[in-house]
């Protein structure tokens, strides 16, 4: 049973009951993220994610780790360009404990100078860390170049001059403006009710003054461009395409889901199969997308050598025209939508699955939607609606990023054109 409640401060409250588990899954959601941020401001909501767990006026740094651990719980956070989450997941006995650590830290932070400064350090850690890691660097450079002077082009980490400059004035008037109780869903899942869940969240949230809006913000301008950047120690040659795809709220999403997951978002998808299993080209290669409230971005991934890149783009390219050509066979257009409604079936035994989906559901679309709508949703796809959706995210040229040892390699624009 689901049930939704907003508080007379305007803080919304969602509950899922799943009596047949015993833990409960609880997150605190603020429906802003990176691309609220103002270009100085650039990683300002990631940095606050990390202060608020550096202590509380009533709980230091090491009780916050030391009170979750006693009870077996698991807390974590995250950051994203539209939202981020607060969330931990514990034993049903265990949710007061779990609504005062959640309640002190998204309400109480001090942002002590002292692990200001350090946080500042382990941040530039995690910069190197993406810098480190080429899948994920190759997929910012992509961002950066296909949304050009947006904010949703931007890395959610910052930069590390944004970073440095950061005063502990400035996070504060950054977080007293932004965590209002218009911000903030708290969704929790698991073995609980929602009347005695509300008097805790009452309880811990209750005291917070109304208010809270969103900045206004503009959907980007995507742009085909190619970006091409060497690093010599990489063996293998790292490439991202993009092109325009759906936001969330988007009639075809479903039909979009189904097309990626044939194109690259399985083991038996076509990109899959054609290029690694057939001709040994990549050891990894696959397709996302990606949705905001007002936008989004269908991806292709791959790693190969430097000798094979024209080979694997050609193969690229060739799946997106096919699939823009071609209505799907029936088999594929089934096996698509069983890998689909498996796949969500088996999240959705998850407490912390079923907390994240009911706060994502809140945010972007201000309801929910039930198993079975939307199971039905992915059964009603045609192949005609595959190829109709094809029909219009394959055309153009395609945004490209590539990252290795590139020897003055770049893609051209023609090798990129659907």
């Amino acid at each position: 049973m689901i049930v939704k409640e907003v508080l007379q401060n305007g803080l919304t409250l969602i509950t899922e009951s799943m009596p047949h588990v015993r833990s409960v899954a609880i997150g605190v959601w603020l429906r802003q993220g990176s691309r609220h941020e103002r270009v100085e401001q650039t990683g300002i909501s990631h940095f606050i994610e990390h202060m608020v767990f550096k202590g509380t006026r009533t709980r230091p740094v090491e009780v916050i780790a030391a009170q979750v651990d006693s009870i077996g719980g698991h807390m974590d956070a995250f950051t994203t360009k539209e939202y981020a989450a607060f969330h931990l997941k514990v034993l049903d006995e265990h949710l007061p404990l779990a609504v005062d650590i959640l309640g002190d830290i998204v309400t109480n932070p001090l942002f002590d100078p002292i692990e200001l400064a350090k946080e500042k350090k382990v941040i530039f850690e995690e910069m190197g860390m993406v810098e480190d890691t080429p899948d994920d660097l190759v997929s910012e450079l992509l961002a950066e170049s296909f949304w050009p002077a947006h904010p949703l082009g931007r890395p959610i980490l910052g930069t590390r001059r944004s970073v440095a400059t950061f005063k502990r004035a400035e996070l504060l008037a950054f977080f007293k403006s932004t965590y209002r109780p218009g911000n903030l869903v708290i969704a929790a899942a698991g073995h609980l009710d929602h009347q005695p869940t509300s008097e805790l969240i009452r309880r811990h949230f209750g005291a917070l003054k109304p208010g809270g809006r969103q900045p206004a913000t503009r959907p980007p301008a995507p742009a085909a461009k190619i970006v091409a950047r060497s690093k010599r120690e990489l063996e293998q040659v790292h490439l991202c395409l993009a092109v325009p795809a759906f936001p969330h709220g988007h009639d075809d999403r479903f039909a979009a889901f189904i097309l990626n997951t044939v194109l690259g978002g399985s083991m038996s998808s076509r990109l899959f199969q054609h290029v690694r299993e057939k001709r040994g080209l990549v050891y990894s290669i696959s397709s996302g997308l990606t949705a905001y409230s007002d936008t989004g971005m269908l991806s292709i991934y791959a790693g190969t050598s430097l000798d094979s890149v024209n080979e694997v783009l050609q193969l690229v390219i060739l799946e997106l025209r096919t699939l823009r050509d071609e209505r799907l066979p029936a088999d594929e257009l089934r096996r698509a939508k069983d890998h689909l409604k498996g796949s969500l079936m088996l999240s959705l035994e998850n407490t912390g699955s079923r907390m994240s989906q009911l706060a994502r559901q809140e945010i972007y679309f201000d309801r929910r939607f039930s198993l079975d709508e939307t199971l039905a949703s992915i059964e009603a796809v045609t192949d005609a609606d595959v190829q109709r959706v094809a029909a219009l995210l394959f055309r153009g040229q395609a945004g490209c990023s590539v990252l290795g040892n590139l020897g003055g390699y770049r893609p051209r624009a023609a090798q990129l054109r659907i």
